[in-house]
């Protein structure tokens, strides 16, 4: 329960002190709650009826759907009280939701629409270890506008009466990661991305704003040709000094050329140690323009080609932290099928923006109270092979701690109507 309290208390400070600001600062948590909760999805109305009949807060419903549409919830302050890289989309209905457009899904199904109507989202998160287990903690992301869709002037490309800028999804992940880097000033920042961030297009601009302690890892395509070191320079040679040695090949020469050299590495890649066979060497990079780590690991009859621009990463922590890429895929599930960010009600752009922000924060500070507590959470549901929790756990926990009426002591609710212990009865049931 102080956990608890000790997350969401900071959070109501960046409302203001005025009497309609400390109302915004109590529902703003009570709807995070509302959230995290296992009763239902994270629509509007069922937010709403959630907050009367878990919390006992009677609001009027119109109150709160203004509210949800706000557009003076100070998101960025918000955002850094509880501070991989990658995109998603979420599919929608509706024609006139902001931010939809005919988006190409490489990850559809054969029954599945290859350009489904949906929101792209871009965003950046934070792989951490939670009790042995890796993570992803939502820090920040954008809704990607095609140049099309801007230039046409779609109402689903405004944001208050106004048309948004067009922006790469290479410049949102940039300023993304310039406005965390320039938060965490001295902190070095490690970007794991996908083969599709993973270029000079993201690390140029990033390191002319926060400089070498940017670097990337990334999987490395292919057709990727890499070459040699320069030669020093000889006493009394005309011209200027090379930057590139002799051509090495690309990545699928060099992986023929190394394979037999390849050595075993023990990794913890998956929850689980496994040995993996893989040959490094640091290489000069012309699409990046400065040296790279190369990591080939080989698999029985494919291999794939990791690279860094940190060269004092290791074998072993190149493989572990891109292994853990996956559980951005794994935060996009609990985003939008636990939390049900996707299943969401909104159609303005104010309201489509504050109701993610919700969900990805919700999200993000469950899994900083999981890695809170002592002890690892007991899994409610065995499955064979699996021994680490699952993230309804947490919720569950989350949930019995905010329903407990000892926290609307610590944290006061808009009104002090009691909880109906029934409803917290079918809560653990269904939890």
């Amino acid at each position: 329960m102080f956990i608890l309290r000790d997350l969401l208390l900071p959070l109501q400070t960046h409302f203001s002190n005025t009497k309609l600001g400390k109302e915004r600062a109590s529902l703003f948590v009570y709807t995070l709650l509302a959230i995290i909760v296992p009763f239902t999805s994270s629509m509007n109305s069922n937010l709403w009826r959630g907050l009367g009949v878990l919390f006992g807060i009677d609001i009027k419903k119109k109150r709160f759907y203004t509210f949800m549409a706000s557009s003076r919830l100070p998101w960025k302050s918000l955002w850094r009280s509880t501070w991989g890289l990658d995109d998603s989309i979420n599919t929608k209905v509706g024609k006139k939701i902001f931010g939809c457009e005919q988006v190409f899904d490489h990850a559809a199904k054969a029954n599945q629409s290859d350009y489904p109507w949906a929101q792209n989202i871009v965003s950046v998160g934070l792989l951490k270890r939670v009790h042995a287990r890796w993570a992803c903690l939502f820090l920040d992301f954008r809704f990607y506008l095609p140049k099309k869709t801007i230039e046409a002037k779609s109402d689903r490309a405004k944001m208050n009466g106004k048309i948004l800028p067009f922006q790469t999804k290479l410049s949102q992940a940039a300023d993304m990661i310039v406005d965390i880097g320039e938060y965490f000033s001295e902190s070095p920042l490690l970007a794991v991305t996908d083969s599709w961030f993973g270029n000079a297009g993201l690390l140029k601009p990033v390191r002319k704003v926060l400089g070498e302690r940017f670097d990337i890892l990334s999987r490395l395509r292919c057709n990727n040709i890499l070459y040699d070191f320069p030669e020093p320079s000889k006493p009394g040679q005309r011209g200027r000094r090379k930057k590139y040695g002799q051509r090495l090949g690309s990545a699928t020469e060099m992986a023929c050329t190394f394979q037999a050299e390849a050595a075993e590495y023990s990794v913890n890649l998956y929850g689980k140690q496994r040995t993996a066979r893989a040959y490094d060497r640091v290489v000069m990079s012309k699409s990046l323009k400065c040296p790279i780590r190369v990591v080939w690991v080989f698999r029985r009859t494919q291999w794939i080609a990791l690279f860094s621009t940190d060269l004092e990463l290791t074998v072993i922590q190149m493989i572990e932290f891109y292994g853990a890429r996956w559980k951005i895929e794994s935060g996009f599930k609990e985003l939008k099928q636990d939390m049900g960010s996707q299943k969401s009600q909104c159609r303005t752009a104010q309201s489509v923006t504050n109701h993610l922000n919700f969900c990805m924060m919700a999200t993000t500070i469950t899994w900083i109270y999981a890695d809170r507590l002592k002890t690892n959470p007991e899994r409610r549901h065995k499955v064979k092979g699996r021994t680490s929790f699952a993230f309804s756990d947490v919720r569950r926990i989350i949930a019995e701690a905010g329903l407990d009426l000892d926290f609307s002591r610590l944290c006061p609710k808009p009104s002090n109507s009691p909880v109906n212990s029934l409803v917290a009865t079918l809560l653990r049931m269904v939890a």
